[in-house]
């Protein structure tokens, strides 16, 4: 009889084992690679201007879809408050670097950033940004210069990159330059089609993307209209066509010059448009389950604080500390594909390392 009650339980043992061993192989088959990540920097958005939005909008936001948050530590390597160069520069390329530096350490070397990495597998790359192109968030991503006041320098660097597309401002620096040189014509010969406002920038279909819509900077929401979404999709609708995968950057710019001018009013209306810009991303990641996407920022802008509000009326009161930038961590929230590992608090320059393990690509 003991030997009947042995013998049942190690076949029950066995049973329970290959079970185990079956559901970890389903897991497994359930977490799709990561062939797409798109990485949303809204410029200077800490808590307080996610929440302002929220409230703004009475309680809701397509953001809050995001189940797994986290929170970054902004610090430069030249101060406790980084600006946007150093901010986007340890984003994009993993690296601390001085403030207003684009695109290298500490010492100036120039580093890889996360589309350049993209791009030397195989992958296409793009940015769509509410600023100038040229400017020192979306530079971080494409330029290596000592400083962000070099904006003809950096347009030099976007033709020279191996960008599939980019949309943005800074027309003036590819066509009206000091050294009259016309970076469009360059452009041009190296496949791109250029485009200089929405309507045209949506009619193309494949190939590669040139769209500035601005001598400077678009213009500040409502009357830029829904360029950011709508640029967001037609990048997305451009990029999908490479099978082995895309990596874009997309930033809320102008979310920080709302927050620099301690302006309630155009921070929320910068972030709701933000917000629709990340419903666009999240539509499509819930397309291709191969997709992950990131949203966070470089740095928080104006130390807004909420002193009162209505959810039900959407009545926001906000105080602000500074006109400048403040040195809190910001946050991390991230859908789809590999979103789990953007959980807990990290350095910002962890974001890139965790972009390319996920792309299983070697730093």
């Amino acid at each position: 009889m003991k030997k009947i009650h042995l013998l049942l339980l190690i076949v029950l043992s066995i049973f329970f084992v290959q079970c185990a061993s079956t559901g970890n192989k389903t897991e497994e088959k359930a977490a799709p690679q990561v062939k797409n990540v798109i990485v949303m920097i809204g410029d200077g958005m800490g808590v307080s201007q996610v929440y302002a939005g929220l409230t703004a909008n009475k309680g809701v936001l397509f953001l809050e879809q995001c189940q797994f948050v986290g929170f970054s530590k902004t610090y430069s390597a030249s101060s406790y408050i980084t600006d946007s160069a150093a901010g986007g520069t340890a984003i994009a390329c993993g690296t601390k670097t001085k403030n207003g530096a684009i695109g290298v350490d500490a010492d100036g070397n120039p580093v890889k950033s996360m589309l350049e990495y993209a791009a030397e597998n195989g992958l296409s790359t793009g940015v769509v940004v509410s600023c100038a192109v040229t400017h020192a968030t979306p530079a971080s991503f494409v330029a290596h210069q000592p400083s962000r006041k070099m904006e003809e320098e950096i347009a030099v660097d976007f033709v020279n990159s191996d960008l599939s597309v980019f949309i943005g401002g800074g027309k003036k620096y590819f066509d009206g330059r000091s050294d009259n040189e016309n970076l469009l014509d360059k452009l041009s010969a190296k496949g791109f089609q250029i485009a200089f406002n929405l309507d045209d920038i949506k009619k193309v279909g494949s190939g590669k993307l040139a769209g500035l819509v601005a001598d400077e900077h678009p213009a500040l929401y409502p009357e830029r209209g829904e360029f950011l979404p709508e640029s967001v999709q037609a990048a997305i609708n451009l990029l999908k066509n490479n099978d082995k995968g895309f990596c874009l950057m997309v930033e809320g710019s102008q979310i920080d010059w709302a927050c620099h001018a301690n302006d309630k009013d155009a921070t929320i209306s910068e972030m709701l448009d933000f917000d629709r810009a990340i419903k666009v991303a999240f539509d499509y990641a819930d397309q291709d389950p191969n997709t992950l996407v990131i949203i966070t920022a470089d740095h928080e802008t104006g130390g807004m604080s909420l002193t009162g509000g209505d959810l039900s009326t959407g009545e926001v009161e906000a105080n602000y500390g500074t006109k400048g930038h403040s040195a809190v961590m910001v946050p991390v929230f991230a859908y789809g594909a590999g979103a789990a590992e953007f959980a807990g608090i990290y350095e910002n320059t962890d974001i890139l390392t965790k972009v390319l393990k996920l792309y299983d690509i070697e730093k």
